[in-house]
């Protein structure tokens, strides 16, 4: 069957003129014969302009787009994407953090080395032990602007009279600093027998409650 062969030299779009001027003198085009729309030479490859452009029959449409002649209609070349690089490992800051403020400036007496059972009275040795256990330490905390003295009991007894011997204790040891020169506010508390540190068996004797409760009876000084 004959074919009245129009040939043309058409002009695509802008990119499509780009990318075939581009390959016009790099490796020859191919297309294959038995249903090719292009020109072809006598061995098989496509026609072109000096220019570059691939000559089209006159019944090409945009289904025999062949790579290298068309531009845009060519199948798009999918490009590699790196992976994204991994975030580099984090840098330490040289400034120094901020000191726990009350990691520091807290201190607990056990009430059982300052105070005789049921007592508030500070002897000679629990000042003493004051002096070394807070006053000494009481300059680490010079940012601190309240002194928080806490008393506190075991759960023998009545909690009102826990809450009286707390305070009362609590009172004692805030007197004793502020007599050595403590400057903060200084505020107490009497907590009685709450936030107990251990918990003891109620069938013990009272002599052995009284050793196994040791630790709930204590005085926490807190910097604020």
């Amino acid at each position: 069957m004959r074919h009245t062969i129009l040939l043309s030299l058409l002009l695509g779009s802008a990119c499509g003129f780009a990318a075939s001027s581009s390959l016009a003198q790099t490796s020859a085009i191919q297309a294959s014969p038995e249903k090719s729309a292009y020109l072809q030479d006598g061995s098989g490859p496509v026609v072109r302009s000096q220019d570059g452009l691939c000559w089209r029959s006159g019944y090409w449409d945009a289904k025999d787009a062949v790579p290298g002649c068309d531009g845009e209609l060519a199948p798009p070349v999918m490009k590699a994407i790196a992976p994204a690089l991994a975030a580099g490992p984090a840098i330490a800051s040289d400034q120094p953090k901020e000191p726990d403020l009350v990691a520091q400036c807290q201190f607990t007496l056990s009430s059982d080395s300052i105070f005789s059972f049921g007592k508030a009275t500070l002897s000679k040795s629990a000042k003493q032990e004051i002096d070394k256990k807070t006053i000494e330490k009481l300059a680490d905390c010079s940012g601190a602007k309240v002194l928080l003295v806490t008393g506190y009991t075991d759960h023998l007894g009545t909690d009102a009279y826990n809450r009286k011997l707390s305070m009362r204790r609590a009172a004692s040891v805030a007197s004793y600093l502020k007599s050595k020169g403590i400057s903060n506010r200084i505020e107490t508390n009497g907590a009685g027998a709450a936030e107990p540190i251990v918990t003891c068996s109620n069938k013990l004797s009272i002599k052995k409650s009284i050793v196994c409760l040791a630790p709930n009876r204590r005085v926490v000084i807190k910097m604020q």
